[in-house]
């Protein structure tokens, strides 16, 4: 860290801190301390910059999800049962991930993505109204199946946006408000970042100083969000959702198109 200038190191506390909040109220806080990291620490190898990100992450993500499960109705055994299978997935996406053309898949997610911008923004009651009772059997294991095992397989394919739609894919599938969904996601959150957190640490590509101060302003942003989420309710997060949703396409087609 002492090769890192302060301002760096100052802008990248900020970045730590506001990831936080966004990943705690809605998901996607990856696609700004993600790319503030890949600034901050330019000659750092891509491995390093994922692992510390990795590291940073999950104290902000186990944050939000404890403040969730005490406050809100979160149903923590599907949301672990949801959490393993995305495990799984995003181990199959990652070791796919080497030989797919990022430039071929970008076009088709920014298609997914104005999808669901489009169904959130002409369904105003999406995710507002509360879930009518416990979800069924057969609900449980389409969430299982679609966002644990297919979005946690994106997640290790591509990654921006996971964690966005996991909120989506909870709401529509479980009917669960974008509160319970934004609750739920952080615990599932909770177990993809450790197992990859497992692997970088195994493999030695974490920056672990760095990682811990970032790690303070992103926990105090991951707590300051969740609080925010539960008290502001689901239209809050419902603006958030369709602002990340346009941050993301704007990111997506920027890296397709004008980057390099």
């Amino acid at each position: 860290m002492g090769d890192i200038p302060l301002t760096t190191l100052v802008l990248l506390c900020l970045a730590a801190a506001a990831a936080g909040w966004i990943d705690a109220v809605v998901g996607g806080g990856g696609l700004l301390q993600l790319p503030a990291l890949m600034v901050g620490l330019p000659q750092a190898p891509p491995t390093f910059v994922l692992g510390t990100n990795k590291a940073v992450g999950i104290v902000g993500t186990s944050a939000a999800a404890v403040t969730y499960i005490r406050r809100a109705p979160v149903d923590v055994r599907t949301a672990v049962r949801i959490g393993l299978a995305a495990i799984a997935g995003s181990a199959g996406g990652a070791s796919l991930a080497a030989g797919i053309d990022s430039d071929l898949l970008r076009p088709l997610i920014m298609v997914v993505l104005l999808a669901v911008l489009a169904f959130v923004l002409f369904r105003p009651a999406f995710g507002t109204a509360p879930a009518p009772g416990p979800a069924g059997r057969q609900r449980v294991l389409v969430a299982i199946l679609v966002a644990g095992v297919g979005i946690g397989f994106y997640d290790g394919l591509i990654g921006p946006g996971t964690g966005t739609f996991l909120v989506i894919a909870l709401a529509a599938i479980l009917h669960m408000d974008l509160v319970t969904a934004s609750a739920t996601t952080k615990v599932v959150n909770v177990c993809t970042n450790f197992g990859a957190l497992v692997m970088f640490t195994a493999q030695g590509t974490v920056l672990w100083r760095l990682a811990a101060l970032m790690a303070v302003f992103n926990l105090a942003g991951g707590t300051l969000g969740a609080r925010t989420a539960l008290k502001r309710g689901s239209g809050f997060v419902r603006t958030v959702l369709v602002v990340v949703v346009v941050g993301l396409i704007g990111k997506l087609a920027h890296d397709q198109w004008l980057a390099g």
